[in-house]
């Protein structure tokens, strides 16, 4: 599809997201964005032996897309080569509809079939092969073409919208089968994988045809070329006819040769037909009929399951599929083609031009920015994926070198015009900063420093495509070309850096003007270094950073490894104390390499703090100003001495500071929250040098004032402000860092020696702010809720967001540990373990696999896996018997590989050597003791689960497994064997282009719906989600997060039909974009269930829910906060279709997590007992109902006193239950006293109403119905 969105389908199933017809009208904030919905109009397409049908298209359209959606149509998708005429005049396949004349609302269009060329025979056969593949997943377990795996439609039975509305309501409730299976109720220790993929009916491949191949007798030779045969291919038909075909000009029919006979004349009858299905149909009935039903199946599913995603996802396991035959995929492996030239005819893509083209696009208005970041986010998906097949094709041994001759590590490559270098010392050029250890971190760094400069987006200054990708043990680091640098030496090209870390440094006045204006943003002090002549040197970041003007002239900057500050918690330096607080624990530590850098977030933090701090302490020196006038010359100095231990860490006013600067977020303008681009409009206020803000520190922005200083009691005010928090004007609050400081090797002038103090300090303080702000502010986090990390990766990005890197995982694990609610951070507590223990096994994995030949691929990671989760005590390598040797001469070859006796090392693992081994890493690397022996003993002492292990370290090293049962815990025999494993995959990193202006759309519209203003929120958020899909094309996890919002809106707003589309939307693309059973997937789920819930589809809610708790098992096990709520909603909806007993096994097991997570005086906690209450009342079980509603009640009297409504609520629920077990046991004596003949009243035993349960499940799931502004 062009830029993936060709998602208009006629059905209007998925008119593109709510395509703003209905909106345009409206009067957006942003009058632009009017320009880009022009309303469509419908147009008739008349095809060759189809009714004529109508099209609704939009005027920005170019014809191409119309043939993609005719390519798509169930009826007309076997055609490719035609073109589309109007009035007899051909259309312009590159054309805007609007540029057309004569073309309005009701034109018709003819659909004209045109001679084939060899490409565009070869196109045909292309699409005709992916037709047939259509509804066969193989592609997403492969990882290719980025498709990937959705199972949602299996739990749905198909799409949710019509078909669902179609069910009967009413006597839904009688044919329900609501008990899960066995492993999915709360306290099953089994834990399958099988599950994990649900079978998929439509998957049981229809054959259409056996074999479709090239033929043998390719190319036609000369004379037959000259009678219009373009190729030739051979064909089984299910009815085992062997046929052979030719692709001619005038299309396609049968010839006469044979497998070993060449005979192109035409057969009798040739069955010349334009299109290969047509041709086919009439000679295979089997094809004609299977073919059919497939495409109607294919036109069935939602696009979201067959659209590509933007960046390939990879599945951990795949069930066992046969390897069929496909002649486009074997052509396609073994042809020259790089990868996606066939778009573009005769030569291949010069990535570098493309990626800085695109930036260099206009941006002054909207539908400007929009087409500049489409094209953007398009180059850079395509470059990643290009840059992923090439770095494996290196690894793999594929690619020639550039410099064939020397040792393998120091080889660099070139392939498709990207540069590929591997992640080792080359030249001792990292000695001093650690080696091997630093030529793996410096990619990574430098990857960020990409997107940090990118993020900018200064215009003049160019960055590399940069993607590093890890594969089979080796870091492959990908980048676009700099035009002429390959001709030249690197000391001639580089005027601007230094390339040997600072012994020769070199300026230019250009860049210093570019780099200054990135200063700001990245918070990077301009400052003088020395060079070998002793001269001072000006520079705007760190030395290695390093300036190239290409051949193009475009100013180029790379290896942006130290674009942030060094963080000296991991680098010892002599002579230097850290702070008190950083010393008590335990740091400095010695780290593997020097790079270790602060991350962006963390600067970001910092600088937010200390602008806090900075008008806190303003405010308090004012204020004692105006107290004592008269004795003010005597009372300053005191006051500069109290603000400088101010700036200390006193760590109890650092977090107060810091509690209070999560709330303020919006008023300063360094909030991370902010996106990155907006950042050099909104900081212009204060580079003025008028602040004079502590005046009026509310009402100002960066406490900017018009008035100068005139006022020199202000201004020394302001002074003292700045000195005491590091600023690097007097005038105004202005932070940023050197990062040269404590590089070895950089030298700085003598004049500048107090600057370099200070920032040596403030070095010191931003690593203290880690330690004793962000670590505290992460847990406290976790312990309210507002974090939940389910997984490795959540965890991580929960780090990352507050600044923390991964190498601090030790040090948060033993805060928690001696943190005094420690139990009920024990879920968080076990993820961390888990995360760190699977870290160090990935890092001993890396140089176990550099050992290991290709042939032994998956016996090395079968043992490897072995070593690391099997019970199985003396996991033996089984060296592969070499499948091509004679039993004879395998007595005389012992030692396999010549001269490489090494390369069976792996074989010599033993389990015991693996966890000694991660237990050293865990102490070395992060500081972590860890006493374990094996796989055991860790998963008895933490209470882990081993699935949960093989899951994430499955997901960092892309191993992908045969899905199937494991018996981890067998004595007697290993859990994997060699053919368990049956792919290995590369795990990439690269950016992520955004889209700003649709990024600032949904914000406002997050903003508008916080203050209560939903409609207008709504409205935002639709806006957001068609600038969202402009830019991103279909699927993006950003349009993810703006259909899950937009979901909730409709459904508080009653129209549950939307709500139930949209969420529907959300899930798939979750599924599609994050993975199957990524944390954001579960709760997707979970809302889904909700909405269709409430629009009566009890048994899918069930499914969607019991789909949701299995994913939560396998991913981090029944110990979690959020499998209260798992719960809770399986509880409640249980109990709506009556299955009482299974209803209170999940809610009591939500009661037992509420208690530990939350504590036993919580509301929440409260709810639970209410809700289980309620169940014993439907089983007429009063004793046990009035027993769980006292405790309830007693919460909510302690909490919320006696007049709240909901503890008067839960005092009436009391009184009734006491009135209903009063009647009961009436009834009973009565029964007892008279026997057979008594008279007994009728009982009222309710079965609870739908409205009553939809009312619980929306006060769990945090659904608050406001009335309306």
């Amino acid at each position: 599809m062009v830029n993936g969105d060709g998602a208009h389908t006629e059905e209007g199933e998925s008119k593109q997201d709510g395509n703003s017809e209905a909106d345009g009208g409206e009067d957006s904030n942003e009058q632009e964005v009017i320009v880009i919905q022009d309303t469509g109009f419908t147009v008739k397409i008349q095809a060759p032996g189809t009714e004529p049908f109508d099209l609704q298209v939009s005027p920005q359209e170019m014809v191409q897309e119309i043939h993609q959606v005719l390519m798509d149509r169930e009826d007309t998708c076997h055609r490719t080569c035609f073109s589309l005429q109007l009035d007899g005049n051909v259309l312009d396949n590159f054309a805007e509809l609007k540029s057309i004349e004569g073309l309005q609302e009701g034109s018709l269009l003819k659909v004209v079939e045109e001679p084939y060329t060899v490409r565009e025979a070869r196109i045909h056969v292309r699409h005709i092969r992916d037709l047939l593949k259509s509804l066969d997943p193989s592609d997403a377990y492969n990882g290719v073409d980025c498709n990937s795996l959705s199972f949602l439609s299996i739990f749905t039975d198909g799409d949710l919208g019509d078909s669902g509305k179609r069910k009967k309501k009413g006597t839904e409730l009688e044919q329900i089968d609501c008990t899960p299976p066995e492993h999915i109720l709360p306290g099953s220790k089994e834990r399958p994988l099988v599950p994990l993929q649900p079978q998929n009916k439509d998957w049981k491949p229809m054959q259409c045809l056996k074999v479709l191949t090239m033929s043998g007798w390719n190319p036609p030779p000369g004379n037959r070329k000259m009678h219009g045969d373009l190729m030739y291919l051979y064909i089984v038909t299910v009815e085992e006819r062997h046929v052979s075909v030719t692709a001619s000009t005038r299309g396609f029919y049968l010839n006469q040769s044979t497998t070993y006979t060449f005979s192109p004349k035409p057969a009798n009858p040739s069955f010349l037909s334009h299109s290969l299905v047509e041709l086919l149909s009439q000679i295979s009935p089997a094809f004609k009929k299977n073919f059919t039903s497939l495409q109607k199946k294919r036109v069935q599913r939602h696009p979201f399951e067959r659209i590509a995603t933007p960046f390939q996802v990879y599945s951990w396991t795949a069930p066992q599929v046969d390897h069929a035959m496909d002649c486009v995929r074997a052509e396609d492996a073994y042809t020259s083609r790089l990868g996606y030239e066939e778009h573009i005819p005769g030569q291949t893509r010069d990535w570098n031009e493309e990626l800085q083209t695109t930036r260099e696009l206009p941006r002054k208005n909207l539908p400007e920015r929009l087409l500049r970041e489409r094209a953007i986010f398009k180059v850079h998906s395509d470059f990643a994926a290009a840059a992923t097949r090439g770095a494996m094709a290196v690894i793999d041994g594929n690619v020639m070198a550039i410099n064939p001759g020397e040792e393998t590590r120091m080889q660099m490559f070139i392939w498709n015009n990207i540069f590929f270098s591997l992640g080792f010392d080359v030249r001792d050029h990292y000695r001093e900063l650690g080696g091997d250890a630093a030529a793996h971190a410096a990619p990574t760094n430098d990857l960020n420093g990409v997107r940090a400069y990118g993020a900018v987006d200064v215009e003049g200054l160019y960055t590399l495509g940069t993607v590093v990708v890890d594969y089979r043990g080796y870091r492959v680091t990908a980048q676009s070309i700099i035009p002429g640098i390959l001709e030249r030496e690197q000391e001639q090209s580089v005027i601007y850096g230094s390339i040997d870390f600072g012994k020769t440094v070199v300026s230019h006045g250009k860049y210093l003007e570019l780099l200054d204006k990135t200063s700001r943003p990245l918070k990077v002090q301009q400052h003088k270094v020395l060079n070998e002549k002793e001269e001072s040197v000006e520079l705007c970041s760190s030395v290695e950073c390093k300036g190239i003007i290409g051949n193009d002239g475009r100013h180029y900057i790379l290896d942006l490894l130290r674009t942030f500050p060094p963080d000296l918690n991991f680098l010892p330096v002599d002579g230097e104390e850290l702070s008190a607080e950083s010393q008590r624990q335990g740091f400095p530590r010695q780290h593997r390499h020097r790079l270790a850098c602060l991350r962006q977030e963390l600067i970001e933090a910092f600088v937010e703090h200390r602008y806090l701090l900075f008008m806190k302490m303003a405010a308090i020196q004012l204020m004692q100003q105006k107290a004592n006038k008269d004795s003010s010359k005597t009372d300053v100095p005191a006051i500069t001495e109290t603000s400088a231990t101010d700036g200390g860490v006193d760590s109890t006013q650092t977090t107060a500071a810091q509690a209070s600067a999560d709330s303020t977020d919006p008023t300063d303008n360094n909030s991370t929250s902010a996106a990155p681009q907006m950042a050099p409009e909104s900081e212009e206020s204060s580079s003025k040098p008028t602040t004079n803000g502590p005046v009026d520190p509310t009402g100002t922005q960066n406490g900017e004032c018009r008035s100068p200083l005139e006022d020199p009691k202000s201004r020394e005010v302001v002074l003292n402000a700045c000195r005491a928090v590091g600023s690097i004007s007097n005038t105004s609050f202005d932070i940023r860092f050197n990062p040269d400081i404590f590089s070895p090797g950089v030298r700085f002038p003598d004049d500048t020696l107090e600057d370099v103090q200070k920032q040596k300090q403030l070095l010191k303080d931003a690593a203290a702010f880690l330690v004793t702000c962000q670590i505290p502010s992460l847990v406290k986090d976790c312990l309210d809720h507002s974090t939940l990390p389910m997984d490795g990766a959540t965890l991580t990005e929960a780090l990352h967001q507050r600044g923390i890197n991964v190498r601090y995982l030790g040090t948060v694990l033993e805060f928690v540990d001696k943190t005094p609610a420690k139990a009920q951070l024990e879920h968080f507590y076990r993820i961390g373990i888990v995360e760190l223990i699977t870290r160090c096994a990935k890092h001993i994995f890396r140089t176990y696999l550099q050992g290991v030949e290709l042939s032994a691929l998956s016996a090395a990671v079968s043992h490897f896996l072995n070593c690391f989760l099997s019970s199985f005590p003396d996991a033996v390598a089984h060296l592969p018997p070499d499948e091509l040797v004679s039993r004879r001469k395998s007595r005389k070859r012992r030692n396999r590989v010549p001269g490489g006796g090494d390369n069976t090392a792996w074989a010599s693992l033993t389990p015991s050597e693996l966890w000694k081994n991660i237990a050293t890493e865990a102490q070395s690397y992060y500081h972590f003791k860890m006493q374990c022996e094996s796989v055991d003993q860790v998963v008895e002492k933490y209470g882990l689960q081993k699935t949960t292990l093989l899951r994430e370290i499955s997901v960092k090293t892309g191993i992908q497994i045969l899905l199937k049962e494991y018996n981890f815990d067998s004595r007697h025999k290993p859990a994997f064997t060699e053919e368990d494993i049956l792919n290995i995959f590369p795990v990439v990193k690269h950016v992520n282009p955004k889209a700003s202006d649709a990024f600032h759309f949904f914000q406002s519209g997050q903003a508008k719906v916080q203050q209560g203003f939903l409609k207008e929120g709504c409205e935002l958020i639709n806006e957001a989600l068609n600038l969202f899909n402009n830019v991103y094309g279909a699927m993006h996890v950003e349009i993810c997060a703006c259909l899950r919002l937009l979901a909730r809106l409709n459904y508080i707003m009653g129209d549950h039909p939307e709500a139930l589309s949209n969420q529907q939307k959300a899930v798939l693309m979750s599924e599609r974009v994050l993975g199957i059973e990524h944390p954001n997937t579960i709760q997707e789920y979970m809302h889904l269930a909700l909405y269709c819930f409430a629009n009566g589809q009890l048994s899918t809610a069930l499914k969607l829910l019991y789909r949701a708790r299995y994913l939560m098992l396998l991913v981090c096990g029944e110990d979690h906060p959020e499998m209260a709520l798992i719960d809770s909603n399986i509880g409640l909806v249980l109990h709506g279709v009556m299955e009482y007993d299974l209803s209170l096994r999940f809610l009591e097991n939500a009661l037992t997590v509420n208690t530990k997570y939350h504590g036993a005086r919580s509301l929440k906690v409260a709810l639970s007992h209410h809700l289980v209450a309620r169940v014993y009342e439907s089983k007429a079980e009063f004793r046990s109902a009035l027993q769980h509603e006292k405790e309830g009640y007693t919460i909510y009297k302690n909490q919320m006193g006696e007049a709240h409504e909901k503890t008067k609520e839960s005092s009436e629920y009391l009184k009734y239950l006491t009135q209903q077990a009063v009647a009961l046991q009436r009834t009973m004596n009565e029964i007892y006293k008279n026997g057979s003949n008594a008279s007994i009243m009728p009982l009222k035993f309710t079965a609870p109403s739908m409205a009553s349960i939809l009312e619980q499940l929306n006060i769990i799931n945090g659904i608050i119905f406001i009335p309306l502004r």
